[in-house]
């Protein structure tokens, strides 16, 4: 399928967000929460007339996609990017077109067309700090052979999840690496 038949087929924020059974309320929380710099708000308004869609690959159990989604959601309404999600579980032909690292399904993923459905660029799964962030929380977990793994990784996911939700600085990274990669 070409994108611009993905992008067809996906669904829109609301719909996406009406669907969620894992991490709305923090979803919903930063979209009210965070709001782009009013200084900014030309520079993303001269995106509107390149008329720029966006494909988000996601599902609503990801912390990843709770912070950074509602933070591109505001900059999509300044720039006018109509944006479609598809859920990457259900999608894994698009999906493995955007593996990070080139093996790994990590999500979300924010691919940017144009009307013609070529690629511009794409985005994800997190800003460079938050992956420093996320390497520095998981480096004291015990092996997965250990007995403990699962409970302390629950509990890091726990502490990551109240973090993304909370930490107004996390929002300012995911909004600086999405308005770079927009901009430049």
């Amino acid at each position: 399928m070409e994108l611009n038949e993905w992008f067809e087929k996906g669904i829109t924020a609301q719909e996406y967000v009406d669907s969620m059974s894992q991490h709305q309320q923090g979803f919903v929380y930063i979209y009210e929460h965070f709001k782009v710099p009013t200084e900014d708000e030309p520079l993303l308004a001269q995106l509107r007339g390149k008329n720029l869609r966006a494909i988000i690959l996601t599902e609503d159990w990801c912390g990843d996609a709770m912070l950074n989604i509602p933070v591109f959601l505001r900059i999509a309404e300044i720039s006018r990017i109509d944006t479609h999600f598809l859920l990457r579980d259900e999608n894994l032909t698009l999906m493995d077109q955007y593996l990070t690292n080139k093996t790994s399904r990590s999500i979300p993923k924010i691919i940017i067309i144009d009307r013609e459905g070529n690629e511009l660029f794409n985005w994800g799964p997190r800003a460079p700090e938050l992956q420093h962030f996320i390497e520095s929380s998981s480096a004291n977990l015990p092996a997965e052979s250990d007995e403990q793994f699962k409970e302390k990784q629950n509990e890091m996911f726990q502490f990551i999840t109240k973090a993304y939700r909370d930490n107004e600085d996390f929002r300012s990274y995911v909004y600086n690496d999405l308005k770079k990669a927009l901009t430049s």
